[in-house]
């Protein structure tokens, strides 16, 4: 497959993920809850994930923004249920890896997620693609600082 017909496909998949959001909507008894914003371009996310036993039983989204940060929010939430935040954060460092131009890992279990790799040629766009990883990590981080042991 040549160069214009894999930037087309990851087009076609962005703009899929962007029209039929997987995972819209909030969770009524979301055990996290993360809200942040892109104050650069207006981008905001709400994000609510039920965790049981340290595992994403369940991850939602909601907000609204450009298509590349609501598709990396619909791609985020699919990669990381059933998964746990420390799987989670680990594919949040693999993703801002590829988004940096870094060597990367991205694992089959994260779905679509490598077709915002192209997202990297532009840097004012790459804080769109991470706003809803970001969350993911900002939640987890407070959520851990509150566990009791």
């Amino acid at each position: 497959m040549n160069f214009n017909n894999l930037n087309q496909l990851y087009r076609s998949v962005i703009m899929d993920h962007y029209k039929s959001p997987r995972n819209k909507g909030t969770l009524d008894n979301g055990s996290m809850t993360v809200d942040m914003n892109n104050p650069t371009c207006g981008d905001r996310i709400h994000l609510t994930f039920d965790i049981e036993d340290g595992f994403i039983k369940d991850a939602k989204f909601d907000g609204e923004g450009c298509s590349i940060s609501m598709s990396s929010a619909s791609m985020m939430t699919e990669a990381v249920k059933g998964h746990s935040l420390a799987e989670a954060m680990k594919m949040s460092q693999e993703f801002s890896k590829m988004m940096l131009g870094e060597d990367y890992e991205i694992t089959e279990d994260m779905g679509d997620i490598e077709a915002l790799q192209g997202v990297a040629q532009f840097p004012a766009r790459i804080k769109c693609a991470t706003l809803a990883w970001k969350a993911l990590e900002k939640g987890t981080v407070e959520k851990e600082g509150t566990d009791e042991d």
